[in-house]
């Protein structure tokens, strides 16, 4: 049971570690300290319901509706242009939006579905959590359910350290290039991964 619960923790973050759109969307938000909590929680839990379906032994969802996975990857891609192409936009601008000083808060209801968004239209999402994760939890048997509650706790502590621990990088961000070179990054990485999704 220890090395299920051990295995489904370490398994989770190692895979959610690797720079993406939510997790770059996560890092903007906790930067400029807006809704920080909503967006960890909707990442937590979005995470955990994928988490408890790949265990639950629904990763063969794709077999039934071969077509589900072409049309959620074509989604993604046309997703992750677009918000790249907005980062780059906010980037050329000199990154006025993203000074926490000078621009409002963005509304809770917008940031939010943004980040249902990168979580859901996300194929990758579902590869790690769904297929990759279901499959490992399979191999701790009878203890499925202690991998899959372990794995959701390192989704949750990861998102918690990244929206919140972002403050600690405040001082870094407080000059207006370093968040348009931030813009940049994240313009560059979502169309990185529309590439690979359309390549693919």
């Amino acid at each position: 049971m220890f090395e299920a619960a051990v295995s489904g923790y370490v398994v989770a973050v190692s895979l959610i570690m690797a720079i993406g759109a939510q997790n770059a969307f996560v890092l903007r938000q906790g930067l400029r300290r807006e809704h920080v909590l909503a967006v960890v929680a909707v990442c937590a839990l979005s995470d955990a319901a994928l988490i408890a379906a790949g265990v639950a032994g629904f990763g063969a969802a794709s077999k039934i509706a071969p077509w589900l996975g072409e049309a959620m990857r074509w989604a993604g891609v046309v997703f992750l242009v677009i918000y790249g192409a907005l980062r780059f936009r906010a980037a050329l601008r000199g990154g006025e939006a993203l000074r926490p000083s000078e621009a409002g808060s963005a509304p809770l209801g917008k940031v939010l579905a943004t980040c249902l968004l990168l979580t859901w239209a996300n194929p990758h999402v579902y590869l790690d959590t769904v297929v990759l994760l279901g499959s490992i939890s399979a191999q701790y048997a009878p203890y499925q359910l202690v991998f899959g509650v372990a794995a959701a706790c390192g989704s949750l502590s990861f998102f918690s350290a990244l929206g919140f621990g972002a403050r600690l990088l405040a001082p870094v961000f407080a000059r207006a290039s370093a968040w348009v070179w931030l813009e940049v990054v994240v313009g560059a990485t979502m169309w990185a991964i529309a590439a690979g999704l359309a390549l693919g």
